[in-house]
This record gives structure tokens, C-alpha cells and sequence, in this order.
């Protein structure tokens, strides 16, 4: 696992204690991902809401272009789609 990949999965991890995720490096160059996470932080946000939470403790490595991009699918727990 690369570094950068640990520390986003240890950002949204402390940002979101209870998460499922999975992280998926989609072009093989560490800078474009696809992130599946599911939370019970999400219940009753909008979809925008629940994208700008998971933003938020990705900011500095987003702005710095470490992350160019990010796709993401947010589930509360309940609606997680992966098998455990």
C-alpha cells in the first residue's frame, strides 16, 4: 500500500471512526482515486454534505495536488454495498 493511500484511509479513519471504505488507485499513478466509504455520519445529509465531510480532512492533499482526483460514492452504514 502506498503512503499516500494510508494516509487518506487514516484521515477519513480518525474523521470517521465507524467507516467501511474501500480505496481504489484507478489510473495506477497515486493521484486519481475512487473511494467507496460508508458512515453513519452521513444519515440525513445530502449528498453534497456527505461529500464536503470527506473532503474536508483530504483539503491540504487535494489543494496540493497530490489528490488531482477523487471519486467518490458515500453510503451510510446500512446501505454499505460490499460484502464484510
Amino acid at each position: 500500500m502506498s503512503a499516500l493511500k494510508e494516509n487518506v484511509l487514516g484521515r477519513l479513519k480518525e474523521a470517521f471512526p465507524d467507516a467501511k471504505m474501500a480505496l481504489v488507485d484507478t489510473t495506477g499513478t497515486n493521484d486519481h482515486w475512487h473511494l467507496e466509504i460508508a458512515s453513519d455520519h452521513f444519515k440525513g445529509l445530502t449528498r453534497v454534505k456527505q461529500h464536503q465531510a470527506v473532503y474536508k480532512p483530504l483539503r491540504d492533499l487535494i489543494d496540493s495536488n497530490q489528490v488531482h482526483a477523487l471519486k467518490l460514492a458515500t453510503y451510510t452504514l446500512e446501505k454499505w454495498p460490499h460484502e464484510d
